[in-house]
């Protein structure tokens, strides 16, 4: 299979990828609780996002801290699953996480690649923790990852040991809903499979092109 594209980033390539999913997530949240919620506890959310826009390290290209920026992304996500959760349950972070996948939709470029596209975004995501993984399959109507050892768990021991409260059991309870959404606003058919093989927890995704 001949290679056609890349995972790697730069230092301010991987800052503003965590900027675009922080942005995502606030704003799918924002619109899940226009739209879902006609703006209940706007007091309460207005509040949450203080906390999360509370001294923001720098945008400047040259000197933006994708480490910094990490740490944004998880408190921010972390804040806003507990939020989500006590007020409404887990079984509304689905509906988060299609909320924030027409954000993604609009916000996320086109590279040309078809299916491969959502896939190669989602290794990337895995590239900002340092999981282990590989490209399967990287066709325009079919492209598929598999993650051998998803690094998020390692990162949310180190967060919860700074004593970042987590709501949630396992960071797969929302990643799955977000990572499908994501795949289908961009209008593919998303598969997945979750393993806890030699390597550790890990996933295998696949984005189809939607039959006609």
């Amino acid at each position: 299979m001949k290679q056609k594209y890349s995972t790697d980033m730069s230092p301010s390539e991987r800052a503003a990828l965590w900027r675009q999913r922080l942005f995502e997530a606030e704003a799918g949240l924002t619109r899940y609780l226009t739209e879902t919620r006609g703006g209940r506890d706007i007091d309460d959310w207005i509040s949450v996002r203080s906390e999360i826009f509370h001294e923001l390290p720098t945008q400047d290209a040259e000197s933006a801290s994708p480490e910094a920026w990490q740490r944004v992304f998880f408190r921010a996500q972390a804040l806003m699953e507990r939020f989500l959760v006590s007020r409404y349950g887990h079984g509304e972070l689905a509906a988060w996480a299609r909320a924030g996948a027409e954000v993604h939709r609009w916000v996320e470029p086109e590279h040309g690649h078809g299916a491969l596209d959502p896939v190669l975004r989602i290794a990337r995501q895995a590239e900002l923790y340092g999981s282990r993984y590989r490209i399967l399959a990287d066709g325009p109507e079919r492209a598929a990852l598999e993650i051998s050892h998803c690094a998020i768990w390692d990162y949310r021991k180190k967060a919860e040991a700074r004593g970042v409260p987590l709501t949630l059991a396992s960071p797969c309870e929302y990643c799955v809903h977000a990572t499908g959404s994501n795949i289908a606003a961009k209008g593919f058919t998303a598969r997945h499979e979750l393993d806890d093989g030699p390597e550790g927890p890990g996933c295998t995704w696949e984005a189809t092109q939607c039959a006609e």
